[in-house]
């Protein structure tokens, strides 16, 4: 009997289709309403499920699709706060070797640790929230953001910084090139630099080590930087230091997104205010036009009466 089971398992045992069919005809079967009772009967089944979905929902879990964290997000959708703990999650307390320290950089420095310098990430919120801050006064006063980030890794980071940031912001993924600031007039041309703005007002930089060349064209065309400043790096290369490690993709992308998005809350700042000016014209205009208008009646008004008295 088992061997012919066997040989004929297409007869011994029901198809996937077969149990398919018989599912969904079932389904189907109950989901087909026949005559009023059946209508009133599936209106009362679902206002019970949804009283009692409304009953228990305060006891159950608030997480959704929206609002559960994804490995992404730090890079899709940043958070507008960094915190401690995100920051500590990301490994942006770990810097280099304690014989790799550079001498500058020891009041970021919370201790060694199997000889590792522990960062002390108590420095870097607040200097992360004064780099955020500067960002947003000067995205809000019309000013262009540039950064920079050339490992492979921080490619997509400052891209998506700088879209972030619409027309106001730029990037530099691949390779700074010597001379683009210092040498303007030869890299871009003199019509170019005449008519448009060349240097940004501000530079972001997530590798500093890498892109010494261009903070310090920054230095001497008199740009403000600011930088994730590791270890072994003086914290003074850079206006506007932010002590994080600056190895770890995930801390770029966390002090890249906040720093974006405090630019992007300028440029909305911008844009109010320009509507504002706007509007304040536009009633400034209107009453002009009114006060014209009222003084050539005025005048109609007065011959009017001139002519009358005349007859």
């Amino acid at each position: 009997m088992l061997r012919s089971c066997l040989t004929n398992s297409t007869r011994c045992r029901p198809s996937l289709s077969s149990f398919a069919q018989r599912r969904f005809a079932s389904n189907d079967a109950n989901r087909r309403l026949q005559d009023d009772n059946d209508w009133t009967e599936f209106q009362a089944n679902r206002a019970s499920f949804k009283s009692l979905v409304n009953g228990l929902s305060q006891y159950g879990s608030t997480q959704a699709r929206g609002n559960t964290w994804k490995l992404r997000d730090s890079l899709h959708n940043p958070s507008r706060n960094a915190t401690i703990s995100a920051l500590l999650a990301s490994g942006a307390h770990f810097g280099h070797a304690s014989t790799r320290m550079n001498p500058s950089f020891m009041p970021y420095a919370y201790g060694t640790r199997a000889g590792i310098t522990i960062i002390d990430l108590d420095q870097t919120l607040p200097l992360l929230r004064r780099a955020a801050s500067l960002v947003r006064a000067i995205a809000a006063n019309d000013g262009q953001i540039v950064f920079i980030g050339t490992r492979p890794d921080l490619r997509p980071v400052v891209q998506k910084a700088a879209e972030r940031l619409e027309e106001q912001g730029y990037h530099v993924g691949d390779r700074w090139l010597p001379g683009t600031l210092t040498n303007k007039w030869q890299m871009f041309g003199h019509d170019i630099v005449r008519k448009e703005r060349v240097v940004p007002d501000l530079v972001v930089v997530l590798n500093p080590i890498a892109n010494m060349n261009a903070i310090r064209e920054c230095a001497l065309e008199h740009v403000p930087t600011i930088g994730i400043v590791d270890s072994n790096v003086d914290p003074r290369v850079v206006m506007y230091p932010i002590p994080a490690n600056d190895e770890s993709t995930r801390t770029a992308e966390i002090i890249a997104g906040v720093l974006s998005i405090a630019g992007r809350e300028g440029v909305m700042i911008r844009r109010a205010e320009e509507r504002k000016r706007l509007e304040e014209e536009e009633r400034r205009q209107g009453m002009e036009e009114r006060e014209h208008f009222s003084k050539q009646q005025f005048e109609l008004d007065k011959k009017a009466d001139a002519n009358a008295f005349d007859y």
